[in-house]
């Protein structure tokens, strides 16, 4: 596929110590937006769940800082997020926001995926083969961007992340990794919604002190 030659072209030039495409001036970060672009034509083209999917308005893809150093991973999209076709736009996006301001940043600064990139059902969690079907795409945007932290929120991203079916209550807060990215799986903001008490709110936020002192923010 196209993307990913021109992946391997852009990681080879790092390595040479390239900072721009030698045609014209291009910064690294147009260079990831376009592989994510080019990475989303082919998954709307080919995804085999979201192809067959019925019942969602909008694919979700992803939205953020191609060059973003955090990346924050949920499980699909909602009702708000399928009409507008961008994740954590609804009260769980909202509070994401706020949990992103607290860090010292702002959402234009990080990147923002789900798993799955289609609505399912009635808002129902993802099956397990809905999750490997599509995600070998998040995969792809997750090489493309390269982040140094990733945090997955909830139980499907953090088990599809770190490969295991442990669930997010014994997870949350214990660093992981996937390919050599730390990830720092913690509870999804639709959870901290249902659950606001002093206890979770703690956990959530000491989970997220840990990711500040990984990026030294």
């Amino acid at each position: 596929m196209e993307y990913r030659t021109a992946q391997l072209h852009l990681e080879t030039s790092k390595l040479m110590g390239v900072d721009f495409i030698p045609i014209g001036t291009t910064p690294y970060s147009q260079d990831k937006q376009s592989l994510l672009e080019e990475l989303c034509v082919d998954h709307d083209a080919s995804c085999p769940h979201c192809t067959s999917a019925t019942g969602h308005t909008n694919i979700v893809f992803g939205t953020g800082n191609p060059d973003a150093s955090l990346m924050f991973i949920g499980e699909a999209p909602g009702m708000e997020e399928d009409l507008q076709g961008v994740p954590f736009v609804g009260a769980a996006g909202k509070k994401l926001d706020q949990i992103i301001e607290a860090m010292g940043l702002c959402r234009s600064d990080v990147y923002i995926a789900n798993t799955l990139k289609s609505r399912p059902p009635d808002n129902r969690t993802p099956t397990s083969d809905e999750v490997a079907a599509c995600g070998p795409y998040l995969k792809s945007q997750i090489e493309i961007i390269s982040p140094s932290v990733i945090v997955t929120l909830g139980s499907p991203a953090s088990k599809y992340i770190l490969e295991t079916t442990t669930g997010i209550t014994r997870l949350r807060g214990i660093w992981g990794a996937s390919e050599g990215i730390p990830v720092m799986p913690t509870y999804h903001p639709a959870y901290l919604l249902r659950n606001y008490t002093t206890e979770t709110r703690s956990q959530v936020w000491s989970d997220m002190k840990q990711v500040i002192e990984n990026l030294s923010l």
